[in-house]
């Protein structure tokens, strides 16, 4: 899946949230009928509601991009930052719940727990070995700092000869 830095907040994309918060299909009801060529593997559904649990909020400032996504009780252990096929930012990860006792049952459970994954296509001005990542206080911040413009070119002169 492709997510640009625009357009996240289109009704596409929010019905797509919704989809992706039901009850997996693919282990239901694709798993009888092998046949069916419209659904959608596994992985693509596992890594689809990844992305669509994981909000970010990104930032273009005149030197840098930043993303800021939260991660409440991750230790940058957890946490994967990483550049594929030369222009993609890939943050990704997975929270786990912690140890529980015997005697102790859940009553509600509303944080998510599991895989989280973003990719962001970065422009073509996106440095991509100038990336640093930082977590502080459960939130996680990454930039990307941008390439100088490229100088302009100046006016080729050729000298006139005399014939």
């Amino acid at each position: 899946m492709d997510f640009r830095f625009t357009g996240l907040d289109t009704p596409l994309f929010n019905a797509l949230s919704h989809f992706l918060d039901a009850d997996d299909y693919t282990t239901t009801h694709a798993s009888s009928d092998k046949s069916s060529a419209a659904a959608p593997s596994n992985t693509y559904v596992r890594d689809a509601r990844a992305m669509a649990r994981t909000p970010a909020d990104v930032k273009e400032y005149p030197s840098k991009y930043q993303f800021i996504i939260d991660m409440p009780g991750l230790k940058s252990g957890d946490i994967k930052v990483q550049v594929e096929d030369e222009n993609v930012l890939v943050i990704s990860g997975e929270r786990k719940r912690g140890e529980e006792k015997e005697d102790v049952k859940y009553l509600k459970m509303e944080r998510r727990i599991g895989k989280f994954m973003r990719k962001f296509v970065m422009p073509e001005n996106a440095n991509m070995e100038a990336i640093s990542a930082v977590c502080q206080d459960g939130v996680l911040t990454v930039s990307v700092e941008k390439l100088p413009p490229p100088e302009p070119k100046k006016p080729k002169t050729i000298e006139v000869k005399v014939a």
